[in-house]
Protein backbone atom coordinates (compact mmCIF):
# COMPACT_ATOMS: atom_id res chain seq x y z
CA UNK A 1 0.00 0.00 0.00
CA UNK A 2 1.39 3.32 -0.88
CA UNK A 3 0.30 6.71 -0.04
CA UNK A 4 0.65 10.18 -0.86
CA UNK A 5 -0.41 13.93 0.42
CA UNK A 6 -0.57 16.72 -2.28
CA UNK A 7 -2.12 20.11 -2.34
CA UNK A 8 -5.28 20.64 -3.89
CA UNK A 9 -7.72 24.05 -3.59
CA UNK A 10 -9.61 22.71 -1.17
CA UNK A 11 -7.03 21.28 1.32
CA UNK A 12 -4.93 18.01 1.16
CA UNK A 13 -6.07 15.18 -0.53
CA UNK A 14 -4.39 11.67 0.83
CA UNK A 15 -4.18 9.37 -2.12
CA UNK A 16 -3.85 5.16 -0.87
CA UNK A 17 -3.82 3.01 -3.93
CA UNK A 18 -1.54 -0.11 -4.52
CA UNK A 19 -1.03 -2.47 -7.73
CA UNK A 20 -4.70 -3.17 -7.68
CA UNK A 21 -5.69 0.15 -7.93
CA UNK A 22 -6.82 3.17 -5.98
CA UNK A 23 -8.84 2.41 -2.56
CA UNK A 24 -9.00 5.57 -1.21
CA UNK A 25 -8.94 9.30 -2.04
CA UNK A 26 -10.26 11.63 0.82
CA UNK A 27 -9.43 15.49 1.90
CA UNK A 28 -8.96 17.02 4.49
CA UNK A 29 -7.46 20.76 5.86
CA UNK A 30 -3.92 19.04 6.79
CA UNK A 31 -1.33 20.72 5.72
CA UNK A 32 1.01 17.81 5.29
CA UNK A 33 2.20 17.24 1.75
CA UNK A 34 4.30 14.70 0.82
CA UNK A 35 7.73 15.50 -0.98
CA UNK A 36 7.99 12.27 -2.95
CA UNK A 37 4.88 11.07 -5.36
CA UNK A 38 5.52 7.10 -5.11
CA UNK A 39 5.16 5.74 -9.15
CA UNK A 40 2.39 3.68 -8.37
CA UNK A 41 -0.23 6.65 -7.53
CA UNK A 42 1.59 9.19 -10.29
CA UNK A 43 -1.30 9.21 -12.51
CA UNK A 44 -3.89 9.83 -9.89
CA UNK A 45 -2.02 12.81 -8.28
CA UNK A 46 -1.25 13.70 -12.48
CA UNK A 47 -5.25 13.70 -13.35
CA UNK A 48 -6.57 15.25 -10.08
CA UNK A 49 -4.27 18.29 -10.91
CA UNK A 50 -5.56 18.07 -14.60
CA UNK A 51 -9.12 18.12 -13.00
CA UNK A 52 -8.64 20.91 -10.82
CA UNK A 53 -7.19 22.99 -13.71
CA UNK A 54 -10.14 22.13 -16.02
CA UNK A 55 -8.38 20.64 -18.17
CA UNK A 56 -10.10 16.72 -17.47
CA UNK A 57 -13.99 15.91 -17.08
CA UNK A 58 -13.36 12.10 -16.71
CA UNK A 59 -10.51 9.99 -14.71
CA UNK A 60 -9.27 6.99 -16.60
CA UNK A 61 -8.00 5.23 -12.99
CA UNK A 62 -7.88 1.51 -11.96
CA UNK A 63 -10.10 1.72 -9.05
CA UNK A 64 -10.27 -0.60 -5.90
CA UNK A 65 -12.40 0.59 -3.54
CA UNK A 66 -13.79 -1.61 -0.11
CA UNK A 67 -17.43 -1.42 0.13
CA UNK A 68 -20.33 -3.76 0.56
CA UNK A 69 -21.78 -4.71 -2.84
CA UNK A 70 -24.81 -2.37 -2.18
CA UNK A 71 -22.40 0.22 -1.68
CA UNK A 72 -20.21 -0.36 -5.10
CA UNK A 73 -23.56 -0.65 -7.13
CA UNK A 74 -24.08 2.86 -5.53
CA UNK A 75 -20.68 4.32 -6.43
CA UNK A 76 -20.50 2.66 -10.13
CA UNK A 77 -23.76 4.31 -10.61
CA UNK A 78 -22.64 7.60 -9.11
CA UNK A 79 -19.55 7.13 -12.08
CA UNK A 80 -22.17 7.59 -14.59
CA UNK A 81 -23.04 11.36 -13.52
CA UNK A 82 -21.53 13.41 -16.38
CA UNK A 83 -19.51 16.33 -15.72
CA UNK A 84 -21.18 19.67 -14.73
CA UNK A 85 -24.47 18.05 -14.02
CA UNK A 86 -26.05 16.93 -10.61
CA UNK A 87 -28.83 14.71 -9.61
CA UNK A 88 -30.98 13.97 -6.79
CA UNK A 89 -30.99 11.18 -3.81
CA UNK A 90 -34.01 10.47 -5.15
CA UNK A 91 -33.24 10.08 -8.75
CA UNK A 92 -30.01 7.73 -7.82
CA UNK A 93 -32.42 6.13 -5.58
CA UNK A 94 -34.54 5.05 -8.39
CA UNK A 95 -31.23 4.18 -10.84
CA UNK A 96 -30.53 2.11 -8.37
CA UNK A 97 -33.92 0.29 -8.80
CA UNK A 98 -35.68 1.51 -5.41
CA UNK A 99 -36.75 4.97 -4.57
CA UNK A 100 -37.96 3.70 -1.09
CA UNK A 101 -33.98 2.89 -0.67
CA UNK A 102 -33.25 6.51 -0.76
CA UNK A 103 -31.41 6.49 2.75
CA UNK A 104 -29.37 4.10 1.96
CA UNK A 105 -27.96 5.43 -1.24
CA UNK A 106 -27.52 8.09 0.97
CA UNK A 107 -25.78 6.51 3.70
CA UNK A 108 -23.66 4.85 0.59
CA UNK A 109 -22.77 7.94 -0.91
CA UNK A 110 -21.69 9.52 2.21
CA UNK A 111 -19.10 6.56 2.55
CA UNK A 112 -17.89 6.79 -0.88
CA UNK A 113 -13.91 6.68 -0.67
CA UNK A 114 -13.33 8.17 -3.73
CA UNK A 115 -13.11 11.61 -3.93
CA UNK A 116 -14.24 13.17 -6.89
CA UNK A 117 -13.08 10.77 -9.24
CA UNK A 118 -16.23 8.65 -8.28
CA UNK A 119 -18.53 11.96 -8.19
CA UNK A 120 -20.66 12.35 -5.26
CA UNK A 121 -20.25 15.89 -5.03
CA UNK A 122 -22.54 16.13 -8.04
CA UNK A 123 -25.52 14.34 -5.76
CA UNK A 124 -28.24 16.91 -3.90
CA UNK A 125 -31.41 17.47 -2.20
CA UNK A 126 -34.38 16.96 -4.18
CA UNK A 127 -35.20 20.51 -3.32
CA UNK A 128 -32.11 21.14 -5.23
CA UNK A 129 -30.32 22.38 -2.28
CA UNK A 130 -26.23 20.95 -1.11
CA UNK A 131 -27.02 18.23 1.81
CA UNK A 132 -24.57 15.80 4.04
CA UNK A 133 -21.62 16.41 1.83
CA UNK A 134 -18.85 14.48 3.71
CA UNK A 135 -16.16 16.78 2.52
CA UNK A 136 -18.23 20.08 3.73
CA UNK A 137 -20.61 21.88 2.31
CA UNK A 138 -17.94 24.62 1.31
CA UNK A 139 -16.26 22.11 -0.97
CA UNK A 140 -19.32 20.73 -2.07
CA UNK A 141 -20.65 24.31 -3.39
CA UNK A 142 -17.23 24.93 -4.50
CA UNK A 143 -16.49 21.49 -6.55
CA UNK A 144 -19.98 22.42 -8.45
CA UNK A 145 -19.22 25.96 -9.45
CA UNK A 146 -15.61 24.74 -10.67
CA UNK A 147 -17.96 22.12 -13.21
CA UNK A 148 -20.16 24.41 -14.08
CA UNK A 149 -19.39 28.42 -13.23
CA UNK A 150 -22.30 30.85 -12.73
CA UNK A 151 -22.97 32.36 -16.06
CA UNK A 152 -21.49 36.04 -15.99
CA UNK A 153 -24.28 38.13 -16.61
CA UNK A 154 -23.68 41.31 -19.15
CA UNK A 155 -23.68 44.43 -17.97
CA UNK A 156 -25.14 45.99 -21.68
Amino acid sequence: MKQVNIRTPLGVATILGDENGILEIKVDDSTKESSEIPEILQTAVLELQEYFSEKRQNFDLQLNPKGTDFQKRVWEELGKIPYGTTVSYLDLSRKLGDEKAIRAVASANGKNPLWIVVPCHRVIGSDGSLTGYAGGLHRNKWLLDLENPPLQQSLF
